[in-house]
């Protein structure tokens, strides 16, 4: 095992304690023969015959058949996990960067080397779902799958929801109570979601997606007068991975969006995470429960180690990947989503009808309209139909150089809408 942090001790521990069953389910003992880590002196759980610094050591050794890796980042994993597949070794990783960089290399390097390479920790932890989206519905055609796959994120947004506290406030809760690290920047921007969503959309659609072809927006302009303005709309903010098969290509992409109460996800609070996926044969499947943490994402870690130590065992391998499909990559530009703009605008006559025409130049729907109004100045808050990114984005300039517009407050995507 390649690092023995928060989860690599708890896969550790469940090793130890589960011995018997974990054997009787493979039909051979699992052996923890070694634990990589950088000061053996802080683990003092693990036996000290176990412990090495030497990483590179560990993975070349020929009594080893698995490798976990539960460290993180890109370098040196990346070089370690590819001489542990070139060398004929199976690979459980957690590692959402790494694959969303650079899956295709160990892919490939597993594909040739004829073993396996599992990664179910590196989605949504405990929550069963990249097996099912590569083995349960490889027999249905996936059309979009929408996810909330960042806890710390799902957790603020869901205080400010319920408190409606801002921003700030709802980050230092959180950072209290554990939920965000001392630098939650990863969370916070959508760095983490974005690599999630690589993976999603990869397994989905059967395409190489990077994190690199990810949109990202993140939460840290979400104020609570959006707040406010999505429940006088009757929705929620989440902060969404989405990624859909449309026009002929792959659209991956993560942002903070409005979302109907009475949707499934509007209703996942605090911090887990679900994922809701569409198919055309199996309809719709929703998949809910913690989304990280040390003894959940080790029951993913080692649910993989089960099941490729039972490929081993039977000579086998398991189901590697699918990525015939190779569609392009939709540019954000082109993807269509609905809007809600919120514009702070001088109250005389002609406004709205100069705002209108402005959204009918590009050719934007408006759906609805609502005016508040402040003494010599008044709000508009209008929300669209389904319009294409880069419409909406060419309406917003268009705006802001009227002279009666006075600031654009807010733009927000509005997902899951009825009739979309």
């Amino acid at each position: 095992m390649l690092g023995c942090g928060v989860v690599g001790s708890q896969v550790a521990r469940l090793l130890r304690e589960q011995a018997d069953e974990l054997a009787a389910r493979i039909g051979a003992p699992l052996e923890l023969v070694g634990v990589a880590v950088r000061r053996p002196n802080r683990h003092p759980d693990v036996p000290a015959d176990l412990l090495t610094t030497d990483a590179a050591s560990l993975v070349a050794r020929d009594d080893v058949d698995i490798v976990v890796e539960v460290i993180g980042g890109i370098e040196p994993v990346r070089t370690l996990l590819l001489d542990a597949l070139h060398g004929g070794k199976s690979v459980v990783s957690a590692n959402k960067a790494l694959l969303a960089e650079d899956g295709a290399t160990l892919h490939d390097a597993a594909a040739a080397a004829h073993v396996d390479l599992y990664y179910e920790a590196a989605v949504a932890g405990a929550i069963p779902l990249l097996r099912p989206l590569r083995e349960s519905l490889a027999g249905d055609r996936i059309t979009r799958v929408t996810g909330i796959v960042n806890g710390t994120t799902n957790f603020i947004l869901s205080r400010m929801d319920a408190t409606g506290s801002g921003f700030d406030e709802a980050l230092a809760e959180a950072t209290a109570l554990g939920y965000a690290e001392a630098d939650p920047t990863a969370d916070i921007d959508g760095f983490d979601a974005a690599s999630k969503a690589a993976i999603l959309g990869g397994l989905a659609f059967h395409t190489r997606v990077t994190a690199g072809d990810v949109y990202r927006e993140g939460i840290g302009d979400v104020t609570a007068a959006d707040i406010a303005s999505a429940k006088a709309m009757g929705c929620t903010i989440k902060l969404l991975a989405i990624c859909e098969r449309a026009s002929g290509a792959v659209s991956a992409r993560v942002y903070p969006a409005m979302l109907p109460r009475s949707h499934p996800l509007a209703a996942v609070g605090d911090a887990f995470n679900a994922v809701f996926v569409e198919a055309d044969a199996a309809g719709s499947l929703m998949f809910y429960g913690r989304g990280a943490g040390g003894a959940p994402s080790a029951s993913a870690v080692l649910g993989d180690v089960v099941a490729v130590a039972r490929n081993r065992r039977n000579g086998s391998r398991g189901t590697g990947e699918s990525a015939y499909a190779a569609l392009p990559i939709l540019p954000m530009g082109d993807v269509a989503t609905r809007y809600h703009v919120a514009l702070d605008v001088a109250d005389r006559p002609g406004v709205l009808a100069g705002v209108a025409g402005a959204f009918a130049e590009q050719q934007v729907s408006i759906q609805t309209v609502r005016q508040e109004g402040r003494g010599d100045a008044a709000t508009l808050v209008i929300v669209t139909h389904s319009a294409a990114d880069a419409a909406l984005a060419k309406t917003v300039d268009r705006l802001t150089g009227m002279d009666f517009i006075r600031g654009v407050a807010s733009v927000m995507r509005v997902e899951g809408m009825p009739g979309e």
